[in-house]
């Protein structure tokens, strides 16, 4: 005997409701990662088009960075080829809304102050003046005050303060370590 779905599970009407939503959410913050890469490599819509050779037509390619297509996996493995880019980077991170999405280019290299650093203690601090002091070593810079940090080393520090990539500028600048500019 065939009963209908509401009948059977009353509630399983606001769990696809509730999926919807979450998948509609991902969508939106998948795309929004998808243009902030496209954005990075200096790619407008048209020029992934014709460089793909209209495998993403512009129009499909603007879908899904609205959240308004969902992309397959295959689809997204592809995409990740055309703007060389590690699949697991094509993902948005974490549970961060679209709001938290950093203005700044994650690339751009951080500028921090030494003498801070010399003062900050506990185990991050011991970690932090640690592989700075590597970094020292290996670029064989020691003017001693500011040192820069480029982005492959932003994420070894991230890792020495518990956080994500995204998150170690707002980091290091709540410990008033970053040096403006």
């Amino acid at each position: 005997m065939s009963m209908s779905r509401t009948t059977e599970h009353p509630h399983d009407d606001d769990l696809d409701i509730a999926v919807s939503s979450a998948t509609s959410a991902y969508a939106r913050r998948l795309g929004s990662r998808l243009r902030q890469i496209r954005q990075q490599k200096g790619y407008s819509l048209t020029a992934v088009e014709m460089r793909s050779e209209e495998e993403f037509k512009a129009s499909v390619l603007g879908a899904y960075e609205r959240g308004e297509r969902t992309i397959a996996v295959t689809r997204l493995m592809r995409l990740a080829d055309h703007y060389e880019v590690p699949l697991d980077q094509m993902l948005p991170g974490g549970r961060s809304t679209d709001d938290e999405t950093p203005a700044v280019d994650l690339r751009s290299p951080l500028r921090l102050d030494l003498t801070r650093v010399a003062r900050l203690g506990g185990p991050e601090g011991d970690m932090l003046r640690r592989q700075l002091g590597l970094l020292q070593t290996s670029r064989q810079d020691f003017n001693g005050r500011i040192m820069t940090v480029r982005h492959d080393d932003q994420i070894v520090l991230a890792a020495i303060f518990g956080v994500r990539e995204t998150k170690i500028r707002q980091r290091l600048r709540e410990l008033g370590l970053l040096i403006a500019g």
